[in-house]
Parts: structure tokens; sequence; C-alpha cells
């Protein structure tokens, strides 16, 4: 249920479409996607609901895994907390620049 509502609050299927993130993940508290191309490296962005303050968390970050080595690894790319749900997409295009809306 929050997962949903984190993906409404970013603009629902119209975020999806204009950015091309893709693989929603709900996480009980929140919200992970994958990222389509963008300025900064980060190919991950993770949401997550502190509902004892009623804020967000948005954590950019790169998750690469090697075929050779079977390993995984994450580089945090931009750390956001305590955000308000109206700056959600506002911090997205700031990080990613990538725009949620076509016009």
């Amino acid at each position: 249920m929050i997962a949903q509502t984190i993906l409404q609050q970013m603009g629902g299927h119209r975020f999806a479409i204009t950015t091309g993130s893709k693989d929603f993940i709900g996480l009980g508290n929140g919200l992970l996607m994958s990222l389509s191309r963008n300025k900064t490296s980060a190919n991950r962005l993770e949401i997550t609901y502190d509902e004892g303050l009623d804020l967000y968390n948005m954590r950019f970050y790169r998750k690469t895994f090697s075929k050779k080595t079977f390993e995984s690894k994450t580089k945090d790319i931009a750390k956001f907390e305590g955000i308000y749900f109206d700056m959600l997409e506002e911090i997205f295009t700031e990080v990613t620049g990538l725009n949620t809306r076509l016009f």
C-alpha cells in the first residue's frame, strides 16, 4: 500500500512512461525502482516512508554485478532525508535530469 501511494505521489503511470523507470518493488515501508540512463550513474532509487515523521527518504545508487566473480557492488550517488511528498518529483529531476512531466 505504501509503495502504491509513493508511486502515485511521483506521478503514477505518467512518471513511469516519461522517465523510463521500471521494475517497481514494494519494500513494506517504501518503493524500489530501476532507473533509465540519466545524468548521474544511478540505476536504482529507493524511497522509504518514515511513518512517525510523515516524511520520506530518497537514496539514489548504482548497483553493479560482476559475471566473473559473482559479486554485487553498490555505490551511493545521492541521499536525501526528511522530504515532504510534494518534493519527491523535484528532487528526482534535480538528481537524474529526467523530467517527470511531458509539459
